[in-house]
This record gives C-alpha cells, structure tokens and sequence, in this order.
C-alpha cells in the first residue's frame, strides 16, 4: 500500500505562487507515474498535471500548461507541484495520485490511478 501527503496548500492572492509537496509513504513510489489533480465546489475532479516514474515526461492540462511545473525526487519519495501566475479559477482542492502503470490512455482520468492522497486546499484570492 501506499500512503499519500500532500502540503503547500493555502490561501494566495491572484498572480502569486504556491508549492505543492506530495509525500509517499508504505513503499516506495520510484517507479510509479505519479500526478495531480483538482476539484472545485461543484465540479469533478480534473486533471492538472503528472510525470513518468523518472521524471522524464511530463503532462500537463492545457488550462495549468507554462505555469505549473510539476517534479519528482524519488530519493526523496515525494513529487511537488510548483504553481505560478496563480488564478482565481486555480482555487480547488488539489490531490496527488500515484498509480504502478504508466497507460497513456488512462493518464488523464482520476480512474487511471491507484492511491490518492487526503487533498490541500488552494485558495486564489482576485
């Protein structure tokens, strides 16, 4: 099993910054495709980024694309969401996922994914 933690979250004027940090525990996560996604009030989950088990490849939603940037330090066991240039719209609660196998198919869809953390709340003020 693994165990998801996400941090960073809070409240932040628009064109601000925010750092999100996803900490794995149970088992290692090295080689697992790791990702984000949000949920607003009233809205499904969406995806907003992820990255290949070494960091190699990265994907993200157009709506996030040029100012998110999302990383991984697998001796660290933890993935983190850098997230810039901050809109009211970004506001959600954000949740990190990991899952063992890497389909392209499946990579955009909260059903493709095995573990899920408790979430953090981002909150852009405009």
């Amino acid at each position: 099993q693994v165990q998801l933690v996400e941090s960073g979250g809070g409240l932040v004027q628009a064109g601000g910054s925010l750092r999100l940090s996803c900490a794995a525990s149970g088992r290692t996560v090295s080689t697992y495709a790791m990702g984000w996604f949000r949920q607003a009030p009233g809205k499904e989950r969406e995806f907003v980024a992820a990255i290949s088990w070494n960091g190699m490849n990265k994907y993200y939603a157009d709506s996030v694309k040029g100012r998110f940037t999302i990383s991984r330090d697998n001796a660290k066991n933890t993935v983190y969401l850098q997230m810039n240039t901050l809109k009211p719209e970004d506001t959600a609660v954000y949740y990190c996922t990991a899952r063992s196998t890497d389909y392209p198919g499946t990579r955009y869809y909260s059903s493709g994914y095995d573990y899920w953390g408790q979430g953090t709340q981002v909150t852009v003020s405009s």
